[in-house]
């Protein structure tokens, strides 16, 4: 059985250190991979990320400081051979610099990396920087989404990139009591309710929704998940727009089904994305769901319940926000409507993601 490490960035609450710590998880066989976090300590890691906590004997924090710092690759290539590393997985440009160039240093053969968006390769010097490192280092290039690989191709002058589509675990996002789940979130009971999880940050499009919201009825409320440096700027927009009593910041949630369980229909309005994994999470508990047509974010839509609208687009925003809310009003028909839970258990479970990974360690080995 090899020993497999994973490295990213960071340990912050994010979808590519949530899909680290499902391979963690959903890896099969008593060899479990590693984590190695670049930057952060595990004290602070597990203050702002509960989770981290059942993951703590398989996590190693290296305490990165801001800037270039050639001597971690010596540090980490040491520390991959102490640990007997057979396969290094790296998650995004920094990973793959620092942990790239360790596993060549190390001898270790097997280097796969795992692009989660390309639209930091708009940035000429992260384009070229990703050329070099992938032309010293070789990897198994892997991309979450096809729009991602395509994007991959044609910014990195590649041939080919494998596709490995995100995945979450349905059997922990699943519906349940929309009654009981406001009561626990103290949201209100008998109102339409829109959803949005996610770090609370310019380009998550916040403010877009908002303003959506302003022009839909006055029953209707927004409830968000998350924190994030736009925290106070969106709590001043709201009573701008007189929306403070229709929206509800609800912070870090630590159990995150709840949430779902309580909304009405969730929108995902940002200008940037990679592949979300919070629409499949939504879906995944039966709620019909918006996406903006950003990165790979229409692959996570369901076909016949999904909707997909332009970035930026308020009046998109608002109209179809109406249509979808209407539409859930009148599921009491004899007919059952299409359930976006089973297209996220039939293509975005993360039982296959965790298959389809040790399949690609399996072949590069």
């Amino acid at each position: 059985m090899s020993r497999v490490v994973q490295v990213v960035q960071h340990l912050r609450p994010g979808g590519i250190e949530t899909m680290a710590l499902d391979l963690c998880s959903f890896t099969q066989g008593k060899n479990k991979p590693l984590i190695i976090s670049l930057e952060g300590s595990c004290r602070e890691a597990l203050q702002h990320w509960p989770r981290l906590k059942r993951y703590a004997s398989r996590v190693i924090f290296l305490n990165k400081q801001p800037g270039i710092k050639p001597f971690l690759v010596l540090r980490l290539s040491r520390l991959l051979r102490r640990i007997g590393a057979d396969v290094v997985h790296t998650h995004h440009l920094g990973p793959l610099l620092y942990a790239g160039l360790a596993a060549r240093l190390a001898g270790i053969k097997h280097l796969i990396h795992t692009e989660h968006d390309a639209w930091h390769l708009n940035d000429p010097r992260h384009c070229r920087l990703q050329k070099t490192i992938i032309r010293l280092t070789q990897p198994l290039l892997v991309a979450d989404a096809h729009t991602v690989a395509s994007a991959m191709c044609r910014q990195l002058n590649i041939d080919k990139v494998e596709v490995v589509t995100n995945g979450i675990d349905t059997e922990y996002f699943k519906p349940g009591q929309q009654s009981l789940a406001r009561k626990s979130l103290a949201l209100p009971q008998n109102v339409p309710l829109i959803g949005c999880s996610g770090r609370l940050e310019a380009v998550k499009g916040h403010h877009f929704l908002f303003e959506a919201l302003r022009d839909l009825p006055q029953d209707v409320h927004l409830a968000l998940a998350g924190e994030g440096s736009m925290k106070q700027a969106l709590e001043r927009l709201a009573e701008e727009l007189g929306l403070s009593r229709r929206i509800h910041f609800l912070g870090r949630v630590d159990y995150m089904p709840r949430f779902y369980q309580a909304l009405d229909v969730f929108c995902l309005p940002s200008i940037n994305e990679g592949m979300p994994l919070s629409p499949l999470e939504a879906q995944a508990c039966n709620v019909p769901t918006l996406v903006t047509d950003v990165g790979a974010a229409s692959e996570t839509l369901c076909p016949d319940t999904g909707v997909l609208i332009p970035a930026k687009d308020v009046d998109a925003l608002s109209l179809n926000l109406l249509r979808v809310l209407n539409a859930q009003l009148k599921m009491h028909s004899a007919t059952a409507p299409p359930s976006p839970r089973t297209f996220v258990q039939q293509h975005c479970d993360v039982r296959l993601m965790a298959q389809a990974y040790s399949q690609l360690q399996t072949r590069e080995l």
